[in-house]
């Protein structure tokens, strides 16, 4: 397949093109870099893979939920990208990518991502009968709030997402660990997502340009003063 992958839902930018059985990746900064970056980096990708944008069978991008700044910049580029050159598109859901990521460790993933202001986005992943199954719809939760599916305790599975390599964060989700379980600090992975990209190719679910939409989940982009205030009472 012939395929590029968008991905700048958090503070690293993750891209990658396909052709064949062939990969060319970067991972960077992404963040406020990423709208300033992300044009003339997808463009160098596709120089080193000898490929014009009209090639490409679709563009695959990280649909969220994530950053609102990140999410917004990819899907405008890949909307942009696609109409430019006559390409469907491939929205992924950016927790299915970091359960994806997480694959190699376990069929079952419990996704975390920091979501800032002491949240995690989180859902739960099982992979059976060759693809994935969603047992948790993605949601933003409070870390105390987030639960692993009926069952898993026995059977085990992997704690993945950057909400693991946040201290404060780490320390509420430890709970949720048992003997058979794993935690990894995991970021969504371009690779991961030309992965699922292809297999949503297959399943025929490419899609117009103007449908590569941002999911949000959350509303909120920041804390009110009263609400910081909050927060440090309860941490002091």
């Amino acid at each position: 397949m012939k395929l590029l992958a968008i991905e700048t839902s958090t503070e690293r930018m993750s891209l990658a093109v396909q052709h064949g059985e062939r990969q060319w990746t970067l991972d960077a900064e992404g963040g406020a870099m990423a709208s300033a970056t992300l044009i003339p980096t997808i463009l160098d990708l596709l120089q080193q893979a000898q490929m014009q944008l009209p090639e490409l069978q679709a563009i695959c991008v990280g649909r969220g939920p994530g950053a609102f700044t990140g999410l917004r910049t990819a899907c405008a580029v890949a909307q942009g990208l696609a109409l430019g050159a006559s390409l469907p598109v491939l929205p992924i859901d950016t927790l299915q990518i970091v359960a994806e990521a997480a694959r190699a460790h376990s069929p079952r993933v419990l996704v975390v991502m920091d979501a800032r202001m002491s949240q995690v986005y989180t859902a739960a992943w099982e992979w059976l009968g060759g693809q994935w199954h969603s047992l948790q719809a993605p949601q933003l939760a409070s870390p105390s709030q987030v639960q692993r599916p009926a069952g898993w305790r026995e059977q085990g599975f992997v704690l993945a997402g950057s909400a693991w390599g946040v201290p404060g964060l780490q320390a509420e989700l430890q709970t949720l660990l048992s003997d058979q379980a794993q935690a990894m600090a995991l970021w969504p992975q371009a690779t991961a997502l030309l992965r699922l990209g292809a297999a949503a190719w297959q399943r025929g679910e490419a899609l117009p340009a103007d449908q590569a939409l941002p999911v949000y989940v959350r509303d909120q982009v920041a804390l009110t003063t009263s609400e910081r205030l909050a927060l440090k009472a309860a941490r002091s």
